[in-house]
């Protein structure tokens, strides 16, 4: 069964086109989600799907995990330092490019300046890149993206809009922050319930995030047929920026294939159910003077989840045909 649920779990790409492809000819299929309906203890369905997300995150983690950081600090700390350096800039720069309105710029640089996604560790897999280094990036990237995330949308984001830093910030601790560190304090005080749940909180993840990315794709349809052709160019640029300089930049600091597969994919793979859950908060809508423009917000988040799997699947299936000589061992956690 285990297996089993690993097979599905890496079939990631497939679902999330999948079900934005549903969502696109069926919207009423999916913008239930989304559309406040339901509020589980009081919260929108979406942050709570998200919260699960990163439990299920956390479960996997033991401080054998934090440890590693000091296994590999260079290829870490390069790895986060482009992360937020390039990604948040990439945003910027493809927001100001392509002119973009301020709803779609805001949130185009919101999920630019998210952490790298749990996806990536399947890619990495795929790739023969150092699937090690690919979790402890994840992990490290996850947390500094509690101060970073509302620290960066502030700065950049501010240029179009007035953004509210401390409710981002408190927004992160709420979906990321808590949920993870639950989910370590499970791990390590509760190691049985943790092994039941972690054999199918993978699966869960998966299918929440596809839920959540199909939900905006199916809220959203009227407003992405009116603006797809720039989006879905300015979100292309972005992404392609992130795989591309991780890459080339990494190679530059001379680090090997191995690692710098993986930085290209961590850089390239944002963590896009956290821009989309974060765009669609009550609270971050009200920043808007135009409610028009609130709407287009969480839009850039839910085509970035289907264009970074794309991308990234593509380069892993390159990748995948030449094994790097420095490549660790590692199977996908």
């Amino acid at each position: 069964m285990t297996r089993l649920f690993e097979r599905i779990t890496g079939l990631f790409a497939l679902w999330t086109v999948l079900g934005v492809g549903l969502a696109w000819f069926v919207p009423d299929l999916f913008v239930w989600i989304a559309d406040g309906r339901y509020r589980p203890f009081g919260q929108p369905l979406i942050s709570v799907m998200l919260g699960v997300v990163m439990l299920g995150m956390g479960i996997t983690l033991s401080f054998d995990d934090f440890r590693r950081v000091l296994a590999m600090p260079r290829q870490v700390l390069a790895g986060v330092v482009l992360q937020f350096t390039i990604m948040p800039l990439a945003g910027f720069a493809s927001a100001w490019a392509f002119a973009l309105e301020p709803g779609l710029a805001v949130g185009l640089i919101l999920v630019a300046c998210c952490p790298g996604g749990t996806a990536s560790n399947v890619i990495s897999y795929l790739a023969r890149a150092d699937v090690a280094l690919s979790v402890t990036m994840t992990m490290a990237s996850t947390l500094v993206a509690i101060i970073l995330t509302p620290m960066l949308t502030g700065v950049l984001a501010g240029v179009f809009i007035e953004i509210d830093r401390w409710n981002l910030f408190r927004e992160m601790i709420a979906v990321v922050l808590v949920p993870v560190v639950a989910g370590v304090a499970m791990n390590r005080y509760l190691p049985r319930a943790t092994r039941l749940v972690g054999a199918v909180s993978p699966l869960v993840s998966v299918v929440f995030v596809v839920l959540i990315v199909s939900a905006i794709i199916a809220r959203s349809k009227p407003l992405i047929e009116l603006h797809a052709d720039v989006l879905l160019i300015a979100v292309f640029a972005l992404h392609a920026a992130g795989f591309g300089l991780g890459y080339l930049l990494s190679r530059m600091m001379h680090l090997g294939e191995a690692p710098a597969r993986t930085i290209s994919i961590e850089v390239g793979m944002q963590n896009s159910g956290l821009g989309a859950s974060l765009a669609s908060s009550p609270a971050f809508a009200r920043q808007f003077p135009d409610p028009a423009q609130a709407a287009l917000a969480p839009v850039p988040a839910a085509i970035s989840a289907v264009m970074h799997v794309l991308i990234g699947s593509l380069l892993a299936s390159i990748w995948n045909r030449r094994q790097p000589s420095d490549r660790r061992p590692g199977q996908f956690p």
